[in-house]
């Protein structure tokens, strides 16, 4: 499938516009960004956390009066998918000293660390190892690792101001101190971060950041970065255990309030399973396939908000939920590859951002909630208008990549965005020489537990590390530092619970009295419906289909 001719013909503007655009590029002139206090009037009117009914407070748990997203809140009010009294948790069916679970970057990388000092470690995931948001991860991430062009101060004030001040000052200072460490240790386990012909690291800028720190694998950084640790952490085969396609639904914990151990359901079995542990690490990512406000999405099939489920009915507070990231480009045509993540390495590489005219319309590199709220106004009848329409209706912005050939060279785009050229190509479009159509995409969870720089949460023994985590990167996060976020403070989880499960002792009597607790506690909220959760997988099968589906096996959260 190539463009149709009515994008075509669209098309034709970019191109007419195109020459004049490229020369201001090469002078360094740029579409102006948008000040300080302009910010504010474009994100109130037009980014999709500012929508009116689309949040709601939260009647029970540690976080209620609390208001966030719809969707998490159906979760967060919904009972148990197990009835506790039927779990026997006198018989472990497996024992280790740390119970990782979930098995992306951030839970690979706590693993690792976990096994270097001293603890058996059993990980535990939904799915395969590796499959998680880690892998689908393009553009970079974020290190301040180059003396005397860049600091620690500076990423951390580019951080603060791309979170809009709110930040956890402590998380922030955590991160960018231990981001050049980072760096090192993923290159010494041997991944191939794009480099000059002298060795030296290359690097670029991100939305919103001062400087150029943002270290790449072409347009695959993410998967570069999940295929090396997820070698390293199998070639520990003594210290780490894998268990796959095993979700864990609930916590356990014990006598003293401890975490000892979670619940796991098999997937192919339909069976539970209970490990017992020393400390336990959650590592479960995001919540994407929730489709907050029906948002297309470029997260992995499990990203549905566990983590988050398991650890607030235990007791875990939440911090942030209020705000989701929206990427900035999405694929919005083709629609078979629809949500897909288009890196903004693009647009820092110099690709401009046009609308049905061929005009540009805003500054390439704003912070993405920015971005994004400005690419939904130019596409909004409510706004400006000037989307470019798809064959089905909907609506995007072009994003001109054919710029970069001529700006860098022909070949770049090819050699240094080959995972989207080879997407593309298989829908008969060479983005070497046509803009891609995008829109933004629901994209990441920008808030989660609340955990201290050491990643513990208010649970002893449980700690919580990557996506799953809130606090970091305050209300909105900045391009790279999501797979820095899963490196620095998976391995600080891996090596803090590893410390407390050597130093913790005997644990007390294994118990699931939390879980009978909050399933009254809903009930006494007068919540009514038959929602369960964690949801486990989401459900894309035809509604009509499912109201005649008397029998059936279900993965979702049941609706009121």
């Amino acid at each position: 499938m190539a463009y149709p001719e009515s994008l075509k013909k669209l098309i034709e503007k970019v191109e007419a516009t195109r020459p004049a655009r490229v020369e201001r590029k090469k002078k360094g002139e740029e579409f102006p960004a948008l000040k300080l206090e302009e910010r504010d009037p474009v994100l109130k009117a037009f980014h999709p956390d500012f929508i009116q009914g689309t949040r709601r407070e939260i009647r029970v748990g540690p976080s209620r009066g609390y208001s966030i997203s719809n969707e998490i809140v159906d979760l967060l009010e919904a009972k148990s998918r197990m009835d506790p009294d039927s779990v026997d948790l006198s018989n472990p069916d497996y024992e280790t000293d740390v119970l990782v679970i979930g098995a992306g970057g951030a839970g690979t990388a706590a693993a690792i660390l976990a096994a270097e000092n001293g603890a058996r470690v059993l990980i535990a995931t939904k799915l395969r190892h590796g499959d998680a948001n880690t892998m689908m991860a393009e553009g970079g991430i974020q290190a301040a690792d180059k003396v005397g062009k860049d600091s620690p101060y500076w990423h951390y004030l580019d951080i603060l101001g791309g979170g809009h001040f709110v930040n956890d000052p402590e998380l922030v200072y955590t991160m960018v101190t231990n981001a050049p460490d980072a760096i090192r240790w993923l290159e010494g386990l041997g991944t191939s971060f794009s480099k000059f012909e002298d060795g030296t690291m290359r690097t670029m800028h991100g939305g919103g950041t001062c400087r150029k720190r943002m270290h790449y694998a072409a347009d695959i950084t993410g998967a570069e970065i999940m295929k090396t640790i997820r070698d390293e952490a199998r070639n520990h085969k003594d210290m780490i255990d894998v268990v796959e396609f095993c979700p864990a639904v609930d916590l356990v914990l014990d006598d003293q309030g401890r975490c000892i151990g979670a619940v796991l359901y098999n997937l192919e079995t339909a069976e539970y399973h209970y490990v017992s542990a020393k400390a336990v690490v959650i590592a479960t990512g995001g919540s994407g396939r929730l489709h907050i406000q029906g948002f297309m999405t470029t997260n992995h099939y499990g990203a549905t908000a566990d983590g988050i489920v398991m650890a607030y009915r235990a007791g875990v507070p939440i911090s942030f939920l209020h705000t989701v990231q929206y990427h900035p480009t999405g694929v919005v045509f083709p629609e078979q590859a629809e949500g897909i993540l288009i890196t903004e390495k693009f647009r820092g590489a110099g690709a401009n951002v046009l609308n049905v005219h061929g005009e540009q319309f805003v500054y390439e590199r704003e912070p993405r909630d920015v971005e994004a709220a400005c690419i939904i106004r130019e596409c909004s009848p409510k706004g400006r208008g000037n989307g470019v329409p798809t064959p089905t209706g909907k609506f995007g912005v072009w994003l001109d990549s054919p710029m970069i050939d001529l700006l860098r060279g022909e070949g770049t785009v090819r050699k240094e965005f080959p995972g989207k050229h080879i997407l593309f190509r298989r829908f008969g479009i060479d983005i070497s020489r046509e803009p891609m159509l995008i829109h933004p995409t629901l994209h990441y969870q920008n808030g989660g537990l609340k955990i201290n720089a050491s990643c513990e949460t208010r649970i002893p023994g449980l700690y919580a590390a990557g996506e799953v985590a809130g606090g970091v990167h305050g209300e909105n996060r900045l391009m790279g530092n999501s797979l820095l976020d899963v490196i620095v403070f998976g391995r600080i989880a891996g090596t803090a619970a590893a410390e407390y499960s050597r130093t913790v002792g005997e644990t007390g009597k294994p118990s699931l009295e939390h879980v009978r607790r909050y399933n009254r506690e809903v009930e006494e909220a007068g919540i009514e419906g038959q929602r369960i959760a964690p949801m486990i997988l989401p459900d894309y099968s035809n509604p009509e289909v499912r109201e005649r589906q008397l029998t059936r096996d279900y993965f979702g959260t049941l609706s009121g």
